[in-house]
């Protein structure tokens, strides 16, 4: 849950950029003396991981009234490392779409066709060992085990990141592992807009 709420709110940033547009509140911000347009890409990327974060704290706030229990002080950590990583990647994909597609319909249309398939070949659901084959490969490439894993070994105690997390068709995945493929994922998605954005902020 931790996961799919980061997740959505993520995907959902490039919304109201798609309705300044559609709007012509966006010429308005062009046209401002700002000392970067870069700020308002920034702007929503600060405001979504904020309320993200919000909205995991009070999620993992009730689970422990609810008697789920609490990370220790390296688990609370390493989740809140795999919800940046997680968010940022995802927030810039989001925004990315909100620049490429013409209107918000089509960008809901591709919000919803990314939301549900990736949060259902993830092992957010089930566990990797009870999925067939083909699911399990899809499963153990899907960004989202990679985030869903290590806040799970948070969860379940202390948690080495030299440790595997989980057993993927392929090998043995540690949170190390886990962690550099949302930095990898995070890194690669900022490059990949950012040509795209100076162009459509230019």
């Amino acid at each position: 849950m931790i996961v799919f709420t980061a997740f959505s709110g993520a995907l959902n940033a490039g919304l109201p950029v798609m309705f300044d547009r559609e709007f012509g509140f966006l010429n308005r911000l062009l046209v401002a003396p700002l000392c970067s347009r870069n700020s308002i890409v920034f702007a929503s990327v600060i405001y979504i991981t904020a309320l993200s974060f919000l909205q995991s704290l009070a999620i993992m706030g009730t689970a422990s009234f609810l008697g789920y229990g609490w990370p220790g002080g390296g688990g609370l950590l390493l989740v809140l490392i795999t919800l940046i990583l997680l968010v940022f990647s995802v927030t810039a994909l989001s925004l990315a779409l909100a620049f490429a597609l013409p209107g918000h319909i089509e960008l809901i249309a591709v919000i919803f066709v990314i939301n549900l398939p990736l949060l259902f070949a993830s092992t957010a659901l089930a566990p990797m060992s009870f999925m067939p084959p083909w699911l399990g490969w899809l499963a153990a490439l899907n960004p989202l085990t990679f985030a869903i894993e290590p806040i799970r070994a948070a969860y379940c105690g202390p948690v080495a990141l030299d440790m595997p997390l989980f057993h993927a068709p392929y090998g043995d995945v540690s949170g190390f592992g886990c962690l550099s493929v949302l930095v990898v994922l995070t890194i690669g998605l900022s490059l990949l807009i950012r040509p795209l954005l100076n162009r459509k902020l230019s």
